[in-house]
């Protein structure tokens, strides 16, 4: 799983009894106690309850990928083709251009605003910043998004 932190594997998922919980694994799934754990597992007794091991598995690959500042031929025909593909399948018509477009022209500003811009939803906007995204070809900030150094060296190829 893709986390703040990076890649969360998860190593293990066990069927506990609750008076196996201890206070430290209370604390460690984020309650005050483990008689607020025991509080909210009382709600749904006739439920079982797991305990699920995470372990860390490495930086997230979109991290790498987006800081490509140059990209070979057959990199840039293949992230091409991704871009092709994506907007051949979407039922609005081609969008990625669009979406690059003004997340280069306005970094850092609310995804509403630059939906709206567009005369688009948040939703479906998100959505396809997300795609991009998954492309290493946008980067989410705390407000907004920029573009990545891959965006920018797929833009150099693409001039005459």
């Amino acid at each position: 799983m893709r986390t703040s932190i990076g890649l969360v594997e998860v190593a293990s998922v066990d069927e506990v009894a609750l008076e196996s919980i201890t206070d430290v694994e209370a604390r460690r799934a984020g309650t005050a106690s483990l008689d607020e754990v025991l509080t909210m597992l009382a709600y749904r007794p006739e439920k079982p309850v797991f305990r699920i091991g995470l372990r860390y598995a490495g930086d997230d690959p979109r991290i790498a990928l987006r800081a490509e500042a140059e990209l070979s031929a057959d990199q840039r025909e293949q992230l091409q083709h991704r871009l092709d593909r994506l907007d051949r399948s979407s039922s609005r018509g081609p969008r990625t251009a669009a979406v690059l477009e003004i997340i280069g022209r306005r970094p850092a500003t609310r995804a509403a605003d630059l939906a709206a811009e567009l005369g688009r939803d948040l939703v479906t906007f998100k959505r396809d910043v997300r795609k991009l995204k998954e492309l290493g070809l946008t980067e989410s900030l705390e407000v907004g998004y920029r573009l990545a150094p891959r965006a920018a060296a797929l833009a150099r190829a693409r001039q005459p």
